[in-house]
């Protein structure tokens, strides 16, 4: 952590223990230097950070103040009871008639699982194309197969330590989007017919690799803010011949619950003892609103057992296709399967974000990106209270871009689903998140298209259609 990091912890730590209160003014930048013996940048960099996380404001001539905090604006969703059977899966036709609509311009995506392509900074990123490749000698082109630009496994083995994680390049194996990574990982360590536990409600696309895989489904419990419920984890693998997890610990998709450091060590040394692989799921990792990145649970991993898959796609290279994955004591096997089946990952796309990273921009960029989503979810959480039925429940994630509904129980989503779509707006309904379409009444909604002058009308029809299906035409949350 820097030291302007370092110190907007500590004044976060005092305005949510209430030392610091609504309307206290912060020691000047010349007494912090002063207090803290650190530079004057050191105090702006910080005082900037907290005010973009909506902590403090600056008042002309006076200085900086603690903000008013918003309070709750409903309660959160409940957490999932789930089944305690297996089940095969069989979910895709219903993802493909439901997704279809979110690839059309004209309708308005809170249905989409993508940030908006104009939060990332694609015309510097495409300034390093043609050099990179330029500059490649044309008998280095296949060096880097299979496992990936010898370049870019540096810069995100630097990442790894950054974050406490011993991670050497040699586990790094670059893919084709963490979803190639993650279907590598679950192939390396299930056959046809295992038990693979993933959360309740989970995402779709790992319903469908157990589906393609035709593996079978057992749903964990998991808290609409602190994640998988250890507990029920433990009950499950008491229960069942659990082969693997796939689990998102950071901002998890659909819920954005963010699992607490102490419970994903906990989870890492159950899955241990077990000896049952995690498969985890990081690519929101990068969109937090606190103070710092919340650690991998590849941070406690001691055996080996930990697979962890990201990408850049939804932090800065859409489209781009560049995953990977630490595979632990698993990567000599990924290694094999990747070889087997795409051979490698674009040699072009791998260059250019190995050279915007060596830049130094993708931080700034980062905090950029989080302030945006940030101020952007305030405003999707005050639209949803003013115009969704009254008992709607909502998550408030910390990070990532996503929204989990959950609407009175008599209304079905899908049919809000295709009410929505015939007005030019998507939404993701409960039924896509989970083995047996357990969340009728839930929905998935994406407030990462900050810019867009539709979203806040949107948001207005799908409540007023909610309401509809409610019967309480008027009444909001």
């Amino acid at each position: 952590m820097k030291r302007y990091e370092r110190y907007a912890q500590e004044i976060t730590a005092l305005i949510k223990n209430q030392t610091l209160r609504t309307g206290d003014r912060l020691p000047s930048v010349r007494q912090a230097c002063a207090s803290r013996r650190i530079s004057p940048s050191t105090v702006f960099e910080a005082y900037y950070l907290l005010e973009a996380h909506g902590l403090i404001e600056a008042r002309p001539r006076s200085g900086y103040y603690v903000k008013p905090q918003p309070q709750p604006r409903q309660p959160e969703p409940t957490t999932a009871k789930p089944g305690s059977r297996s089940t095969p899966v069989a979910i895709s036709d219903l993802v493909f008639e439901v997704l279809e609509s979110t690839r059309d311009l004209d309708v308005v995506p809170l249905g989409s699982a993508f940030p908006s392509p104009a939060l990332f900074p694609l015309d510097k990123l495409a300034r390093h194309l043609t050099p990179a490749m330029r500059q490649r000698a044309p008998g280095r082109m296949v060096e880097d197969l299979t496992q990936g630009n010898a370049g870019l496994r540096r810069q995100i083995g630097l990442r790894y330590g950054r974050e406490g994680a011993a991670v050497d390049e040699d586990e790094i194996i670059i893919t084709n989007g963490a979803m190639e990574a993650l279907n590598l990982c679950l192939q390396a360590v299930t056959r046809p017919g295992d038990v693979v536990a993933v959360e309740s409600p989970t995402f779709y696309s790992a319903l469908q690799a157990l589906e393609r895989l035709n593996l079978r489904a057992v749903e964990v419990a998991t808290h609409p803010r602190d994640g998988v419920d250890l507990a029920s984890l433990a009950d499950v693998l008491r229960h069942h011949p659990v082969k693997a997890c796939w689990f998102m610990p950071n901002f998890q998709n659909p819920l954005g619950s963010l699992m607490p450091d102490a419970n994903k060590q906990a989870l890492v040394e159950l899955l241990a003892r077990h000896a049952v692989p995690l498969i985890e799921d990081d690519v929101y990792g990068e969109l937090y609103f606190g103070l710092s990145r919340p650690l991998p649970a590849k941070v406690h991993d001691r055996q080996g057992l930990v697979m962890h898959c990201s990408s850049f796609s939804k932090c800065l290279a859409p489209g781009y296709r560049v995953g990977w994955v630490a595979a632990g004591r698993f990567a000599p096997t990924v290694q094999r399967l990747k070889l087997m089946t795409t051979l490698a990952t674009a040699v072009p796309t791998q260059l250019a974000v190995s050279a915007y990273l060596q830049g130094g921009g993708y931080d700034r960029h980062l905090r950029q990106l989080r302030a945006v989503l940030a101020a952007q979810q305030t405003a999707a959480l005050d639209a949803i209270a003013r115009h969704f039925p009254h008992g709607t429940c909502v998550t408030q994630p910390e990070g990532g871009y996503f929204l989990w509904v959950e609407l009175p129980p008599h209304i079905d989503t899908l049919q809000l689903h295709r009410m929505a779509l015939s007005t030019g707006i998507s939404v993701a309904p409960g039924h896509l998140f989970s083995a047996d379409r357990r969340f009728s009444n839930c929905l998935r909604l994406n407030y990462g298209y900050p810019g867009d002058p539709r979203l806040e009308g949107a948001l207005r029809t799908v409540g007023e259609m909610a309401h509809i299906l409610a019967g309480t035409r008027g009444r909001s949350a």
